[in-house]
């Protein structure tokens, strides 16, 4: 059975196929520029307007923010390309040393106006222009296709709205968290058996993996921001955004700190020997109980920074306050072991306190308070940025949701 096929006859498939960002761009884009192919045949006089179906091709992006500044961009470095070339064409003609002239000018051109990725679209446009016979008929009719390519992605955007991310970037988020989890209960299993040096440095490159991890959930949450922004649908763009970003923020923190406390452990397994246990059967116990626990406040916290924003918050908090507690109290009992142990066996003072250390640190990030605080905080400083910036663009963003014109305060 194809691909295709499978798809179709499995829900689940299909439906996660429907919040795949890639699926959806293949899909909207193809739709996009085939509108726009058929609008630029009735519009320009060119026999194949391609330039129309490339620039809704690149300008329909994923979130309606992307869209707006692509296709600014876009119009703008071919416009720029085009005029560019018309006024090359009346003091020179086409040859090498005036190809590569204004290739020169035309990348210039393109930083100093600020069009980001398009830059060498100035280049290529004012190239194309600058070789053709009717100069003036093409040059009009590519910026004609570069504007009605911009249009109909636009309009198509409009009209057909593009999802909003920020439930899949949620759930990157919870998988992250639920990925750090299992490391530490990997990790719990071996505190009481014979562990050798190559086994414990397998869990700290584990913990290095996770680094990669948090590449793929950040650029999850980018696309989530950017589908929030200029989004008549969301009602609190600036919430969402934050709520994510610090936890997102925080599990990255933790993330560091697991890693630290996997490189301990690799080095308490070099000072025992690969014949001898990392600690003794009750502390291993009490220490497995703390990383089991530490992994359900990781889970409970991934659940409260995705639910805060839709569900049950107030269910995934208390759930999380639960685990702390539990935490702590095992915490300080093998603490107490810890501290029984160094008073016998001095030698190794050092990496349990720091695995002590690392505990602490985790718990402390995941802290319902200290979370409170850092949302309050950063809500102030994007509300702060955000007044600075108000203007006539609040006013079109309030009358696009249907809200009356008032004071932004």
């Amino acid at each position: 059975m194809s691909a295709i096929p499978r798809i179709l006859s499995s829900p689940s498939a299909l439906s996660r196929a429907r919040r795949d960002p890639v699926v959806v761009q293949t899909l909207r884009g193809t739709v996009a520029a085939t509108l726009s192919y058929a609008v630029a045949e009735q519009l320009s006089s060119q026999p194949a307007p391609l330039t129309a179906p490339l620039t809704t091709l690149l300008v329909v992006q994923v979130t309606l923010f992307s869209t707006l500044t692509t296709s600014a961009r876009r119009v703008v470095a071919v416009v720029a390309g085009v005029v560019l070339a018309i006024g090359f064409s009346s003091v020179m003609g086409l040859s090498w040393w005036s190809l590569g002239l204004i290739i020169l000018a035309s990348l210039t051109l393109g930083q100093f106006i600020r069009v980001g990725e398009f830059v060498q679209e100035v280049a290529i446009s004012a190239m194309l222009v600058l070789g053709v016979t009717q100069l003036a008929s093409q040059a009009w009719d590519r910026v004609l296709e570069t504007l009605i390519g911009a249009g109909v992605g636009l309009s198509f955007n409009l009209l057909f709205a593009p999802p909003v991310w920020v439930e899949s970037a949620g759930e990157s988020i919870e998988d992250l968290a639920r990925r750090v989890r299992q490391l530490l209960l990997r990790l719990g299993e071996e505190l009481d058996s014979p562990t050798p040096v190559a086994r414990a440095a397998e869990r700290l490159h584990e913990a290095r993996r996770l680094d990669q991890y948090i590449a793929e959930v950040d650029a999850a949450l980018r696309q989530a921001e950017d589908s929030v922004r200029l989004n008549p649908r969301i009602s609190e763009p600036l919430l969402s955004r934050v709520v994510l970003r610090t936890g997102l923020d925080t599990l990255e923190i933790c993330v560091v700190v697991v890693r630290v406390l996997a490189r301990s452990l690799t080095d308490l397994a070099k000072r025992r020997g690969s014949d001898d246990p990392l600690f003794e059967p009750e502390i291993a116990a009490g220490l497995r109980d703390v990383l089991g626990h530490l992994g359900g406040a990781l889970v409970s916290f991934g659940v409260l920074v995705t639910t805060q924003v839709s569900r049950d918050a107030e269910g995934a908090e208390e759930r999380l306050a639960a685990e702390l507690r539990a935490a702590w109290s095992s915490r300080d009992h093998v603490a107490e072991l810890l501290l029984r142990q160094v008073q016998r066996h001095p030698a190794a003072w050092q990496l349990h306190g720091a695995l002590l250390a690392e505990v602490d640190r985790i718990l402390d990030e995941l802290d319902l308070e200290h979370r409170t605080q850092r949302l309050m905080e950063e809500l102030d400083r994007g509300g702060s940025q955000r007044r600075s910036r108000s203007g006539p663009l609040a006013r079109v963003r309030r009358l696009a949701r249907g809200e009356p014109l008032r004071s932004a305060r």
